[in-house]
């Protein structure tokens, strides 16, 4: 490998773009190079009081952290993505720049000086800051390759008259860019999905250009696999699966998470039968109010089946949990606050996921063979959904009522249907051991990441 390579990690400071930016990360320091990994000043905070519980070295001694300012104060609504990424612009390239400056004088003359920044495709204006600094580049799509070549064909959308030049549509209509990838509804474009008409503009021209600086980068890697999106990676022949980047191919911790596991729902799990229980679990950024909140918990009691849910602060209320028909440790139920996920999504308990589709989710799942109910609810989320229901068929979509609400029956019925679905179930089955096939020896991701390691290593 020559001199030991030091590669900085940046992911886009968002709990679904950190945790396969770290188990990326630490399969890189397990081969042997020394990895400096970049949480936000306020994200590093959530991590290391996240993790303070944990014995021993709570954020492991392979990968060091550090942190930059994202351009926020400390109580600015960092949930408000357009804001947020307007911050990131203004003020991370520049703190970016001054770190590795900083880092590379302290080491001068000796290899621990950084020789190659890895970012998150979300943050491809690190692309600036590595050419102006002479060291390489590579950039990871934590994503889907199809959301990726969505935004990549964003100037053709624009001159097709599809969308202004802030992103909205003047009509509403469905596209496709390839017949193997979901359709696109206009009106359900990742930036149009959260936030006011403002958001929605910067975070639309945040996509726009990060994308654009992705695509000019040696190396454009992403989290998935050939076998689940072929048609998507033969649109943009440059990015190379590498997926799924999982958190089992290291043992230890991730050092990434923002909330404390709580890993006592291993042992209950362990008390379950085999294929009973429903996990529910909606990612970092899912919102629900009451209504919403109690019919999800009365239709999971009408299924009589033993259920675990990810109620995480901030997703509802403390008082709509404590209130909830379930309870907190119910009879049939338990409620949490997080959970290591991909523990729980491989234990033998688990009968189907609830989810909210986030890409991280959705591949942790069909990784483990595990099938899907969707509930998506803003970004690429949509389109993950129609993977799972049109593409690979391994899951099915809930239907809202007229105000919106997905009721108590809709919960219990679809419940009932995808158990009762053995086609499903063997869909997911086989999937599963597709995946495994691409990361094992000799497989397509397996092999990028190989060529990949060559090439940081050169």
């Amino acid at each position: 490998m020559g001199r030991r390579s030091h590669v900085i990690v940046i992911p886009y400071p968002a709990q679904g773009n950190v945790n396969p930016l770290m188990h990326l990360s630490q399969r890189i320091a397990s081969l042997g190079f020394k990895v400096t990994f970049i949480h936000t000043d306020f994200n590093h905070k959530r991590v290391v009081s996240a993790m303070a519980e944990i014995n021993g070295d709570p954020l492991g001694s392979t990968v060091n952290l550090v942190s930059i300012p994202d351009g926020m104060g400390p109580e600015g609504d960092r949930n408000d993505l357009g804001k947020l990424c307007e911050a990131i612009l203004s003020t991370m390239p520049k703190k970016l720049e001054e770190l590795i400056q900083n880092i590379n004088k302290t080491n001068e003359g000796d290899d621990d000086a950084i020789n190659c920044i890895i970012a998150d495709g979300h943050v491809g204006w690190a692309r600036e800051v590595a050419e102006k600094m002479g060291i390489k580049l590579a950039v990871v799509w934590p994503a889907s390759a199809a959301s990726f070549s969505l935004g990549a064909n964003i100037p053709k959308l624009i001159d097709d008259g599809c969308i202004n030049a802030d992103g909205f549509s003047a009509k509403k209509q469905m596209i496709q860019l390839s017949p193997g990838i979901p359709t696109f509804d206009t009106g359900n474009f990742p930036w149009n999905l959260i936030g006011d008409s403002n958001a929605q503009r910067a975070i639309f021209k945040y996509i726009k250009r990060v994308v654009e600086e992705s695509q000019l980068a040696e190396w454009q890697l992403c989290n998935s696999t050939y076998e689940l999106e072929p048609d998507a990676f033969s649109l943009t022949e440059k990015l190379l699966p590498i997926g799924p980047l999982l958190s089992n191919y290291n043992t230890g911790t991730s050092g990434a998470q923002f909330w404390q596991e709580d890993s006592s729902c291993l042992e209950w799990l362990d008390q379950q039968p085999s294929r009973s229980v429903i996990y529910v679990a909606f990612g970092s950024f899912t919102v629900f109010d009451q209504t919403q909140f109690e019919e999800l918990a009365l239709g999971l009691q009408l299924t009589n089946k033993p259920f675990l849910w990810v109620a995480r602060p901030g997703m509802t209320t403390q008082e709509s949990i404590k209130e909830c028909p379930g309870q907190l440790q119910s009879r049939n139920g338990r409620i949490v606050s997080w959970v290591p996920q991909q523990k729980v999504l491989s234990h033998p308990a688990i009968t189907c996921f609830v989810s909210h589709c986030g890409w991280n989710s959705t591949m942790e799942g069909v990784s483990n063979g595990v099938p899907f109910l969707c509930w998506p609810y803003f970004g690429d989320q949509c389109l993950n959904k129609d993977y799972i229901c049109g593409i690979w068929k391994v899951g099915l979509g809930f239907e809202r009522d007229e105000n919106g609400i997905i009721r108590k029956e809709e919960v219990k019925g679809k419940v009932e249907r995808l158990l009762g679905d053995k086609s499903i179930r063997e869909r997911s089955l086989k999937l599963k051991e597709t995946i495994r096939d691409t990361i094992g020896e000799g497989g397509q991701s397996s092999t990028n990441f190989i060529n990949f390691i060559n090439w940081l290593g050169a």
